[in-house]
């Protein structure tokens, strides 16, 4: 019979690094693996989502699942931290009487690949956090995972009002793909050295944000969706 074995997080205790339970009272000892075991399973599987993998060192480290997919389950969009994205403009002379007329170049960056395994924090493509663009790409609009971060900016003219000091701040739209990394590996029938060993499902859940992206012109690439607004603070 097939042991699947599920974890789940209490709380924040996955992504602070906390205590994982193994939902299975029956299963021995030795089936019970943290989730960065399970992830460990899964970066050195046979196939990721679908992908035939090579061998990698260590030579002779062999496969050590036979297939690892990830599951979708639920996709948001949130609002990021707000960043101040120009520097201050002030109109603070004494005499100022009248608004003062400002051109403003504006920029921000969002970080991308903010996952709960730090074996998927890779960038640029590379393993399990590679393996994720598929599924990131069929929402509209997203960042592909190869690229560790993307930015916004622009050139606004403003006006600044006497006695007054003039920023922008822009607040990045940010998404959220949550999941679940699924493991299995074969049952063995076992030989004359070998004995038999049933087959094992094991299932880690999985979180990872960037931010949500607006196409680029003319085949530029694309910049991050937000919300660009002044601030406005006295002298």
């Amino acid at each position: 019979m097939a042991k699947i074995i599920r974890l789940v997080a209490l709380g924040c205790a996955l992504a602070t690094g906390g205590a994982v339970i193994a939902l299975l009272p029956s299963a021995n000892a030795a089936d019970v693996k943290s989730a960065q075991e399970i992830m460990g399973l899964c970066d050195r599987s046979s196939k990721i989502n679908g992908v035939q993998q090579q061998v990698r060192e260590p030579i002779g480290g062999g496969f050590r699942a036979d297939t690892c997919d990830f599951v979708e389950t639920k996709f948001e969009t949130f609002n990021g931290p707000p960043e101040k994205a120009s520097i201050d403009f002030p109109n603070c002379e004494p005499n100022a009487t009248e608004p003062s007329k400002v051109t403003i170049k504006w920029s921000s960056t969002a970080a991308q690949g903010q996952g709960t395994y730090t074996v998927t924090q890779q960038g640029g493509g590379g393993g399990l956090f590679g393996a994720l663009t598929g599924s990131w790409l069929k929402h509209k609009g997203t960042l592909d995972m190869t690229i560790n971060s993307a930015s916004a900016g622009d050139t606004e003219t403003r006006e600044v009002a006497p006695g007054k000091v003039l920023a922008l701040e822009f607040t990045p739209k940010m998404q959220r793909m949550t999941g679940e990394w699924r493991v299995h590996i074969d049952a063995d029938p076992g030989s004359f050295a070998v004995n038999p060993s049933p087959e094992q499902n094991f299932a880690a859940p999985e979180v990872v944000e960037g931010p949500h992206m607006l196409a680029g012109a003319a085949g530029a690439p694309g910049v991050v969706d937000g919300e660009i607004k002044p601030v406005i603070t006295d002298c």
